[in-house]
């Protein structure tokens, strides 16, 4: 792979080791975050690879092809657009590509600004959360054009083990929205019935262990209950009100295009009850505690409650 000059904007919890393994791949990198102390920690755990820029357009005048992981497309356009942004610094033929979780048309429009200084841009969003990035193991969903995705392949290879090519700009926004909104569900329906089950006496450690060698069993049982629910930790740390917003990008997508999404709509009016319970900054997790306060049930291996 040639070593490129690679900015990195959105150093957090996923930002930073994907940024690491860019490094690690050879690659210099100029880091920005809008925490500034967290733009440096992330240049101390990277190493002499790694500087930090005081500015996104200090990013774009000093990197090839920059990245972004952001909370939503409108941090994003901030990002592109706003004062000192990246159209302000971007050199002529760069690339842009977004691995927040965004809305596909917002996407669109930022990649206008982007073209009309010169660049180009992907939409890459990721599955696999923050243990994938630090494995460098994510799922990389991908829009854009052939060319484009051609040139971030080795990158995104760098850190993730599949890369997904769905499509025009947006294609991997949309995709990942979907995703999301699938898992939502699939973690609420899951909850219910473990709730349920346990009522009637069912140790749900047990069901969990079914339902992983039958059709009911998904990623969710597979990577959730046992390893966050049952010990009461409930720390997954992707945050509740990020899985709702997805969920409510996935929603007017289907709008956009006519198509009816009863149980979507569902799932984001249940999310949204559980965001409002909850509060800012909880856990995805906060989910199963909000299904269990529903009928005063704690989720317990071993120790079914019966109230038949």
């Amino acid at each position: 792979m040639d070593k490129q000059e690679i900015g990195f904007i959105g150093v957090g919890l996923m930002g930073t080791p994907m940024a690491k393994h860019l490094a690690n791949s050879g690659h210099t990198l100029t880091l920005y975050d809008i925490d500034h102390d967290a733009a440096t920690n992330a240049a101390k755990a990277i190493g002499n690879k790694a500087s930090v820029a005081r500015s996104p357009a200090e990013v774009a005048q000093a990197s090839d092809i920059i990245f972004t992981m952001l909370p939503n497309g409108r941090v994003v356009q901030a990002i592109v657009e706003g004062d000192q942004g990246i159209t302000e610094g971007l050199r002529d033929g760069a690339l842009l590509i977004d691995t927040s979780s965004a809305e596909p048309w917002l996407t669109k429009e930022s990649a206008k600004a982007i073209a009309a200084a010169g660049g180009s841009m992907l939409d890459a969003p990721v599955s696999g959360a923050v243990w994938g990035a630090e494995e460098g193991n994510l799922v990389f969903m991908v829009g854009g054009s052939d060319a484009d995705v051609a040139r971030a392949r080795p990158l995104l290879e760098a850190m993730g083990r599949e890369v997904f090519h769905l499509g025009g700009l947006g294609s991997g926004h949309a995709m990942k929205c979907i995703n999301n909104s699938i898992t939502a569900a699939t973690l609420t329906a899951t909850a219910e019935g473990l709730v349920a089950g346990q009522n009637y006496g069912l140790d749900p450690a047990v069901m969990v262990d079914v339902l992983n060698e039958s059709t009911g069993g998904s990623w969710i049982t597979q990577t959730h209950f046992h390893q966050r629910i049952f010990n009461r930790k409930f720390d997954d740390p992707f945050k509740l009100e990020l899985m709702l917003k997805d969920v409510g990008i996935s929603v007017e997508l289907a709008r956009n295009v006519n198509v009816p999404t009863p149980m979507l709509g569902l799932t984001q009016q249940l999310w949204r009850m559980a965001d409002h319970a909850v509060g800012a900054g909880a856990s995805v997790s906060e989910l199963v505690r909000w299904v269990e306060n529903q009928s005063d049930t704690q989720l317990t291996a071993g120790k079914p409650d019966s109230k038949d």
